[in-house]
């Protein structure tokens, strides 16, 4: 009877220690598929971020050759400034990835900024254009829309960044792609950028 007692016993001990094993593993599968969902979902964030600032950009580059027509009547021979504009454009229009968007877009900016000092020093009567006036008025409120965008785009891509690097969950990242490296910042590159492109005369 004893020894059926200690067999009871060390088929108890067993018993517990399989059923704290399989406790254990039950708890690390489900915190594995919650962090690995969890960074599902904050690149879901970040690229719903990223998309708002596209919309914005692509509405700019389509209001863009509005504007550079509307001022060629009256600027003709400022032939340099539009194209510099236009090509700016043209190659923020066909950047691929975020970091080259982020550049190509900076660079808009500055030929946006360029062109419209060059139009207001230079051509008072553009003031009295209601064409340009609301293109104007188009370009201002995408900026402001693009600097919004901006900020919660580079809210979203800190809270990613942040729980990529962090330990333990940093072990369930590194198996799931490109798709989960650290993501760029929107920054502007120089303290001439930082400004919103002027827009008003």
């Amino acid at each position: 009877m004893l020894q059926l007692l200690a067999m009871d016993t060390g088929t108890i001990v067993i018993l517990i220690v399989v059923g704290v094993v399989l406790i254990l593993a039950v708890a690390i599968v489900a915190w594995y598929i919650s962090t690995r969902n969890k960074f599902v979902r904050l690149k879901n964030k970040v690229e719903e971020a990223w998309a708002s600032i596209d919309v914005y950009l692509k509405k700019r580059f389509d209001l863009i050759p509005n504007l550079v027509e509307t001022v060629k009547g009256y600027a003709s021979h400022e032939s340099e400034t539009l194209e510099k504009v236009v090509a700016a454009r043209n190659i923020a229009a066909g950047a691929k990835t975020a970091e080259e968007k982020i550049s190509a877009s900076a660079n808009l900016t500055s030929s946006l900024k360029t062109f419209f000092n060059v139009v207001s020093e230079s051509y008072p009567e553009l003031k009295a254009n209601t064409n340009f006036l609301d293109l104007q008025n188009q370009l201002k409120g995408l900026e402001t829309n693009l600097e919004n965008a901006r900020l919660y785009y580079n809210g979203q891509v800190k809270t990613f960044n942040t729980e990529i690097e962090l330990f333990p969950a940093n072990i369930v990242v590194k198996g799931m792609g490109e798709d989960y490296k650290k993501r760029p910042y929107y920054e502007i590159e120089n303290a001439e950028e930082r400004q919103n492109v002027k827009v008003s005369f």
